[in-house]
């Protein structure tokens, strides 16, 4: 089969064409700007990018366009189709599908699929899971929506019967406006979490909620639902209705949980003690994940026993509190140290668990410094604004790149008083930074996208002493 995808360099569409490729399908795919590092893990593969949505990419004539939820059927300012080729398939009547849709038909069919869901944590709990059932022989496919690093890439088929994927509860496409995690059917379940997100497509949580529900209704009787039993807007869908069998995780004295700090916990099954772990990893919420993960592993054959000895060499995700560089300010003292990192946070809870997970593991006296951009269609809105102060209490200064934003930044951050700066531009933000930076400090970067390289940027500024 040739398939053609349309958006190819998206995480989701970008590990899609691995999987088809690995199948044997013949993949070529299109995207604005075609980017790395995707665009050079699809090439090494023999995939065939093309630049732009131009409509004479009909003449490849393949058996079928994947279509990635990037497209859409808008104008530009001067009236032309933004997509001419959807346009083109859609004039000429050729088949096209989605991307959760040619996945769960050509990949999924079949097998136990391990679904992670949640508004947080997705990406981490969904690498974690494919670790554990490795480490115990299973072989598993998995599809990651970043760069696991106890993996070769993101997405593979797998030789056993499980496959462990990201289940987003973004829309399918255009033409399919349910949540991708419906077309998964899985067999287990995993509820991380749940908060308001996407104000670009939900109108309100009451509509997460929904879609959510919809997820729990296509899980089997004989499968498995994990669900963090210390959220109350999981507990509102369950109470909607669920009809397999229920595992609760983080309630003390629950299905699983943990005692002790995040870096070094001991795991319990009931009120039975399984084993310690002790890992790099930093944060509760790391904490909860691990749970998730064991409890899901646990439902696919693995003992919690075998997945705890496994979590402790698990590597995590690129770009989760990923430490990008150190520049020691002062010659021959360690404790002026100044430690750049990058992290993929783009929700106001997100940044809080970030910081508190990084602030915990630090003397009192070192100051933690977030720099960050409101992003994501949900901050570029204005719809979390007013939690952004409470999302940046962990921090000792807030730098915010509040370039093309409709709302006033300065005004949202003015209860930290002096402890936030307001920039309108990659440099002013670097700028700020080199200006406040001081010996020992703990700098996050967090954006879901390059952030203009500003990472480096940094690094290279304090190493020519600002």
């Amino acid at each position: 089969m040739h398939i053609h995808i349309l958006g190819i360099c998206g995480t989701f569409m970008g590990g899609l064409a691995l999987l088809a490729r690995q199948a044997g399908h013949r993949v070529t795919g299109c995207d604005a700007g075609v980017y790395p590092p995707m665009s050079e893990q699809l090439q090494a593969q023999g995939i065939d990018l093309i630049e732009g949505f131009a409509a004479d990419q009909i003449s490849l004539r393949p058996d079928i366009f994947v279509v990635g939820n990037v497209i859409s059927r808008s104008l530009k300012a001067d009236g032309s189709p933004k997509f001419p080729l959807m346009e083109a398939i859609l004039d000429e009547g050729l088949a096209y599908t989605s991307g959760p849709q040619w996945l769960s038909e050509h990949v999924l069919q079949g097998r136990h699929v391990v679904a992670v869901a949640g508004t947080h944590g997705k990406t981490t709990t969904t690498a974690m899971t494919s670790w554990l059932l490795e480490q115990a022989g299973l072989q598993p496919g998995f599809l990651i929506g970043g760069v696991p690093i106890n993996f070769e890439s993101s997405a593979r088929l797998g030789q056993g019967p499980h496959f462990v994927i990201e289940a987003d509860e973004y829309d399918t496409a255009f033409f399919d406006k349910r949540s991708k995690f419906v077309h998964y059917h899985p067999r287990t379940a995993v509820l991380n979490n749940l908060e308001f997100d996407h104000a670009d497509i939900f109108d309100d949580l009451g509509a997460i909620e929904r879609q959510f529900h919809h997820l729990l209704r296509i899980v089997p009787s004989q499968g498995r639902v994990i669900v963090n039993g210390l959220d109350e807007n999981l507990e509102r869908v369950l109470g909607l209705g669920c009809w397999a069998p229920i595992r609760r995780f983080g309630i003390p004295q629950g299905d699983f949980w943990a005692e002790g700090p995040p870096h070094d916990f001991t795991v319990y099954r009931s009120k039975a003690k399984v084993a310690q772990v002790r890992w790099q990893l930093s944060g509760v919420h790391n904490q909860l994940n691990a749970l998730a993960a064991i409890a899901a592993a646990e439902h696919a054959g693995v003992a919690p026993e075998i997945a705890v000895d496994a979590l402790c060499s698990f590597g995590n995700v690129k770009r989760r509190l990923e430490l990008r560089g150190t520049v020691q300010l002062q010659p021959n003292n360690a404790d002026s140290t100044v430690s750049v990192f990058d992290d993929f946070a783009h929700h106001p809870t997100a940044f809080r668990t970030t910081l508190e997970g990084l602030r915990d593991q630090l003397p009192a006296q070192k100051r933690v410094v977030a720099v960050f951009e409101p992003r994501s269609n949900t901050m570029k809105l204005g719809a979390m604004k007013a939690r952004l102060p409470w999302s940046l209490e962990p921090a000792n200064l807030s730098i915010c790149h509040a370039a093309g934003l409709d709302w006033d930044a300065a005004s949202a951050l003015a209860p930290l008083g002096e402890r936030a700066i307001v920039t309108t531009s990659i440099e002013q933000t670097v700028q700020a930074v080199l200006q406040h930076a001081q010996a020992g400090d703990q700098i996050v970067c967090m954006s879901n996208g390059a952030f203009g390289g500003i990472h480096q940027r940094i690094i290279d500024g304090l190493r020519q002493g600002r």
